[in-house]
């Protein structure tokens, strides 16, 4: 045993959430599944959506900046963190400026993550510039895909130099297993069903998608999994197409019933422009549903070596059709093969296991938990 736990202590973490709820990814991928292997405490700026099990201290925010400042000042009161750990650009930037207010930062400075959790160009123009300083304060920088590093301008990569890593994202797939195993996923044999799950956002593009299987023959069925500002002008584009009827909007749902939907449809469709690295494709591949994909880098790096996979560019809307066509056409049995590889291949790249392991090894980059990690003479 080595570092903290050759101390008998496990290693603390401080993770800063701006939104806890049932889809935040953080919480999902970087809490729930590490109850009992780390001490930690959440700390967030909107009020949570839900209460963490009681392993799990949190210190919630208002919605205000008084809010979060008071919360995060009695989550750093209350115990010592050997990491503070942030994961999106308002929240960097507030740790800082926070730290800096308190005169903490130079004490602080040497335990703070932050982990770039998207591709530059689908970050706001404000964000992108508060990661200038997030990128430039923060101990280590952790960008969830190669995909994510390639796509920061010059500037920003020249900002946070040797202080980059890589960790791929990662999905909880024993969570995906136990809910395939706790309720009998039900399959309508009778019609073909086309699921995605996203944003109702401009860059994942849902127009795309309905504008392609609009073009499906034989009565299929569309399944949408999400909510956005777009949710009205979709239904609406539905409905102008002529598939209201054979499409279902299903709002926002537990993730264990997102993962029998995937297990329960004929194929998994993303026609994003834009991710970090997509948790939802991973978890859809888990469950053994064939994919069809939009051709940008992040897509590239889940379907690296995996020519099992489709990369349609994006906005081709007749491009997508053809591969849903093409699924379509195909026997059950065939995409029940292509589905068994691609679960094949995610399971032995994209799980937690992998991302946690990658992610103590920054950890144990920071000087505090480097050292503890030195065996005594």
């Amino acid at each position: 045993m080595t570092g903290a736990s050759a101390r008998g202590r496990r290693i603390s973490v401080l993770h800063l959430i701006l939104m806890l709820g049932e889809t935040n990814g953080q919480y999902n991928e970087h809490c729930l599944p590490m109850i009992g292997v780390r001490d930690l405490t959440i700390c967030t700026y909107f009020v949570p959506r839900l209460t963490p099990p009681p392993e799990i201290a949190v210190f919630a925010g208002d919605g205000t900046l008084r809010g979060f400042f008071r919360a995060l000042r009695a989550a750093l009161d209350a115990r010592s963190h050997d990491v503070i750990h942030a994961h999106a650009p308002e929240s960097g930037a507030l740790l800082v400026f926070a730290l800096l207010l308190w005169r903490r930062f130079g004490r602080l400075r040497s335990s703070i993550v932050y982990t770039v959790q998207d591709s530059f160009h689908d970050y706001r123009l404000r964000n992108q510039a508060l990661m200038l300083v997030t990128l430039s304060a923060f101990r280590r920088v952790i960008f969830c895909s190669r995909a994510a590093y390639d796509s920061m301008p010059g500037l920003w990569r020249w900002v946070v130099r040797r202080r980059a890593r890589v960790v791929q994202n990662g999905a909880d797939i024993d969570r995906v297993d136990r809910a395939l195993a706790e309720e009998a996923v039900e399959r309508d044999d009778a019609r073909f069903t086309v699921l995605s799950v996203g944003r109702l956002e401009t860059v994942k593009d849902p127009t795309t998608l309905l504008e392609a299987f609009a073009r499906l023959e034989a009565d299929p069925h569309l399944v949408v999994v999400g909510a956005g500002s777009l949710e009205g002008s979709v239904v609406g584009a539905a409905a102008g197409l002529g598939v209201r009827d054979r499409v279902e909007f299903t709002g926002l749902i537990p993730r264990n019933e997102v993962f029998r939907r995937c297990a329960a449809a004929d194929l998994f469709v993303s026609t994003s422009h834009g991710e970090g690295l997509p948790v939802a494709v991973i978890e859809a591949m888990a469950t053994g549903c064939p994919v069809v994909l939009s051709d940008i880098p992040p897509h590239h790096e889940v379907a690296d070596g995996a020519d099992f996979v489709p990369l349609v560019p994006t906005g081709d809307v007749g491009g997508f059709a053809r591969e849903m066509r093409r699924f379509q056409e195909m026997s059950r049995d065939a995409r029940a093969e292509i589905g068994r590889r691609c679960s094949d291949h995610v399971r032995a790249r994209f799980t937690l296991p992998i991302m946690h392991a990658a992610t103590e090894a920054v950890y144990r980059e920071l000087p505090t938990l480097a050292r503890a990690s030195v065996p005594a003479s």
